[in-house]
């Protein structure tokens, strides 16, 4: 649950500074000033440290090596631009790029909870295309689920 959690808030801060041309940290940073956490939250819907900290680390994952992760994404992708693609594809996929360097996770679990990402938070044939793309990916990558060089 917490993983889940966290990706949702990380995803959450890539498509914000995506959508409004701000630094995904400086978003991230905002987001977090206004997240509750469980033991100051009397409705229970708060957040355990834990979650916080790994979207954190899902968040600055990426802005330490966005240019690498878009680079292997335009790698990836055939036939489409960022510019073409859905901005909530774009960004779940960043965020399973950027999920290799920040957590231990087999490849093929880091692409499920991609899949599900997009199929929640995007449009009907979102959770296909990321799969496919990603599918693509866990072939080129080396067996121990490394990040391909």
């Amino acid at each position: 649950m917490a993983r889940r959690r966290a990706r949702e808030l990380a995803f959450q801060a890539l498509f914000q500074a995506d959508r409004g041309g701000s630094s995904v940290v400086d978003v991230w940073e905002d987001l977090r000033a206004e997240l509750v956490l469980d033991d100051d939250d009397p409705y229970g819907d708060g957040l355990d440290a834990e979650t916080v900290q790994l979207a954190e680390r899902l968040v600055r994952a990426f802005a330490e090596r966005r240019e690498r992760i878009d680079a292997e994404l335009t790698a990836l992708i055939e036939g489409w631009t960022f510019g073409q693609m859905a901005q909530t594809d774009l960004n779940v996929l960043r965020l399973a790029l950027a999920e290799r360097y920040a957590l231990d996770v087999p490849g093929e679990v880091t692409v499920e909870m991609a899949v599900r990402l997009a199929k929640k938070f995007g449009g009907e044939d979102s959770g296909r295309f990321v799969n496919g793309v990603l599918a693509k990916l866990l072939r080129r990558a080396p067996s121990n689920g490394a990040p391909a060089s």
